[in-house]
């Protein structure tokens, strides 16, 4: 029984320390080292995202990112519920992956397990929108300051999001209603 438990604990440890592995090479591929993280720090609006779980039947979606110190960041996702007719709240923590990149982040809402957050692209000027994947390619987020996303920006964001082989299928238009 001795000798089970420890070859259960030896791949239960491997078996963790994989979910933590990301793609090699990510940094290289995802990285733009003249991104800010402290700029894009702040309330965003979600304009589009793939359907997922997490998210399903929510409008009104905010995120608000705020800075911990130490590489860290606070985030709350908000979003009304448009089942229950309630807003529904989601407190996070996100870590900044690479030292010298700041576009890649590790972030978790179900401690211990996190998941890559990449700001694949975004407004070099005036960081006022952003598109958004997970390391799975079925997760999607383009992301804006306002409630309205320019359509030719959204359209830029989404051919990116397509070469880069994420399917467009399952695109959730993330309704904005002011009165929610």
């Amino acid at each position: 029984m001795r000798i089970f438990f420890k070859v259960f604990i030896i791949f239960l440890t491997f078996f963790l320390y994989s979910l933590s592995y990301s793609w090699k090479g990510q940094e290289e591929k995802y990285g733009i080292s003249e991104f800010q993280a402290e700029k894009y720090l702040g309330k965003w609006y979600e304009i589009v995202r793939k359907d997922h779980k997490f998210e399903k039947g929510l409008n009104n979606v905010t995120a608000h990112y705020e800075d911990l110190g130490d590489r860290k960041i606070k985030v709350v996702n908000t979003g009304y519920d448009t089942n229950s007719g309630k807003i529904k709240t989601s407190v996070g923590k996100a870590k900044i992956k690479y030292k010298d990149v700041e576009n890649i982040l590790r972030v978790s809402f179900f401690w211990p397990f996190y998941a890559d957050y990449i700001i694949m692209d975004y407004d070099r000027e005036g960081y006022e929108y952003a598109l958004v994947r997970g390391k799975s390619d079925k997760y999607l987020w383009i992301l804006s300051r306002t409630p309205i996303l320019d359509r030719e920006i959204m359209e830029k964001l989404l051919e990116k999001a397509e070469k880069d082989g994420i399917e467009l299928d399952n695109l959730i238009y993330v309704e904005h209603d002011k009165s929610k």
